[in-house]
């Protein structure tokens, strides 16, 4: 009689994929995930939301408790569907929420292979042909950037912060040498960023010991891109004091925003305060542009010809914002983010270096690592914060090149910002709405909506510079919350449009927050009747609340 544990292993040897080809076990495989996919289709409808939205049970969720018996495939799929209930369906023309994309389905698969048969990036031991994969999506990438693929080097990592947090610790590398081996003193480094830069960089900051004391955030012009007369004056500061500087973070596509700093300038600065200075070391220039990156596609695109048949204020928009990223070739390192305008799936971020050798700063000796890289010929572990490394990133990433291509992402990209510029048209157009990002290049819209009586021609401009307005400001930063709340409540009711809000867009002249209902547009879904929808239900919000 074959022992009791035998039994239960017979039974769990069904749950997984067979090692071996097996017509019935495979079959059996993609049918236990197509009813997972049917079971989360039955919770489509035309809502822009899965199922129906439950109360969060937190308190029972800390209640549960490991079964002491194992279970079956089918009994695991309910539970995990289950979770999905309420979800917002972020390809859906109604889901317009900060930077979440939908996913195509090219990249889906790339994001499931890998799960199945569970490559290791940290070697091509454990990786074989997805590493290669990651060296090719590298590749494409910089060249599409402007960066030369034969002396640049790419790694995929954890996500935005991820990005940002190599090229600070590079950065770090070439300011402080040695800084990997013998640490570095408390206040000694310093690194610099706009003030609308994404608050990973106080992240980074404080994780790497540089602290968060120590970002020196620069005011930002009302496009929200670095003034970089301030930068300069700083950064002469910080040198006279005998700080060294860590890195200098560009961002090239704000997330509220869509602000893109001036990166020629920065980089002409850095380069002239070198020389001026005696400097003896280059300090590092970092670009966040996990969310701008994708625009590169436009860089040999010809807007007078305007092949594709954008609208003119499209053409305008998609110009002025190449115009700046262009300039991504000039950095030293680079973030991107495939599952933001790339329509990947989480989490699927590449690390770009124009130079291969910056990584080399990072690299430890392979005797600290007796148990790896014995065979191959690839091993990023030696130099990635990350031991392990899924290939599904990668995969992702690389589906949506190739499905895409340089038109793809034109046409989608292109159609995105037409839809934003349109709803900037309606909302400037209606008194009782203002745009706060009129001059915006992207595909995300700043807005407040105001009660009865307000001159919404001037009031956005007055309530950031005047004071005495503060009372007006507070009041109307409210009013705007009142209407997010409304329009929140009814979309997880399945109805009207699910948009955003930030409690600060940008602070006034004399310090205040200043809030903004958002709308992002990325669905490839969305068209003139959504966005005309988005405009009818803040309007019936007002009404709803008070006008």
């Amino acid at each position: 009689m074959a022992a009791p544990y035998r039994v239960i292993l017979e039974e769990l040897r069904q749950g997984f994929p067979q090692p071996v080809s097996d017509r019935v076990h495979d079959a059996y495989f993609v049918f236990s995930i197509m009813q997972a996919l049917e079971k989360i289709d039955d919770m489509k409808s035309e809502l822009p939301l899965l199922g129906e939205p439950t109360p969060l049970d937190y308190d029972a969720a800390r209640r549960e408790r490991l079964s002491t018996s194992h279970s079956t495939v089918e009994d695991v799929t309910r539970d995990l569907v289950a979770h999905f209930d309420g979800l917002p369906i972020f390809s859906h023309p109604r889901t317009q929420v900060n930077v979440v994309p939908p996913t195509s389905i090219a990249s889906i698969i790339g994001a499931l292979l890998p799960t199945i048969y569970n490559p290791n990036l940290v070697s091509d031991d454990t990786s074989r042909g997805v590493g290669v994969a990651e060296e090719r999506v590298a590749a494409m990438t910089a060249l599409l950037l402007g960066y030369d693929p034969e002396t640049s080097a790419g790694v995929f990592t954890f996500g935005g912060t991820g990005t940002t947090l190599y090229g600070v610790k590079i950065g770090l590398e070439k300011a402080i040498p040695h800084a990997m081996e013998r640490g570095f003193q408390g206040g000694q480094a310093v690194m610099f960023s706009s003030g609308q830069s994404h608050y990973a960089r106080l992240n980074v900051a404080g994780w790497l010991g540089i602290g968060e004391d120590n970002v020196i955030q620069i005011p930002t012009h009302l496009t929200n891109d670095i003034k970089v007369d301030l930068l300069e004056e700083a950064l002469r500061k910080s040198i006279s004091e005998g700080k060294r500087i860590a890195a200098i973070v560009a961002t090239l596509g704000t997330t509220d925003a869509f602000g893109i700093d001036d990166l020629q300038a920065i980089v002409d600065l850095r380069d002239r305060l070198v020389d001026e200075l005696a400097l003896d070391y280059k300090p590092h220039v970092h670009a966040d542009a996990v969310i701008g990156w994708a625009w590169s596609v436009f860089n040999d695109y010809d807007f007078e010809e305007n092949r594709l048949g954008f609208r003119p204020r499209t053409v305008r928009a998609l110009a002025g914002a190449g115009r700046r990223i262009q300039a991504l070739n000039k950095a030293d390192s680079v973030g991107i983010d495939f599952h933001k305008t790339g329509f990947a799936p989480y989490t699927s971020s590449l690390f770009l270096a124009r130079d291969s050798d910056d990584l080399r700063l990072l690299a430890r000796g392979r005797e600290e690592m007796p148990y790896l890289f014995q065979s191959g010929q690839r091993h990023p572990g030696i130099f990635t914060l990350e031991t392990s490394r899924s290939g599904s990133g990668v995969l992702s990433a690389l589906a949506s090149l190739l499905f895409l291509g340089e038109d793809g992402f034109r046409t989608l990209l292109g159609h995105l910002v037409e839809m934003a510029e349109l709803l900037r048209e309606h909302f400037e157009g209606h008194a009782a709405t203002t745009v706060l990002n009129n001059d915006n290049l992207g595909t995300v819209t700043l807005f407040r909506a105001y009660p009865d009586g307000v001159d919404t021609w001037t009031i956005a401009e007055r309530e950031r510079t005047d004071s005495s307005l503060l009372d007006d400001l507070r009041a109307h930063n409210e009013y705007n919350r009142e209407i997010y709340r409304y329009l929140y409540e009814k979309a997880m009711r399945g109805e009207g449009v699910l948009l955003s809000m930030t409690d600060c867009y940008r602070h006034t002249d004399y310090g205040e927050p200043m809030v903004a209902l958002k709308s992002y547009i990325l669905s490839p879904f969305v068209d003139e009747k959504h966005v005309r929808l988005i405009v009818d239900s803040v309007l019936e919000a007002r009404e709803k609340i008070g006008r």
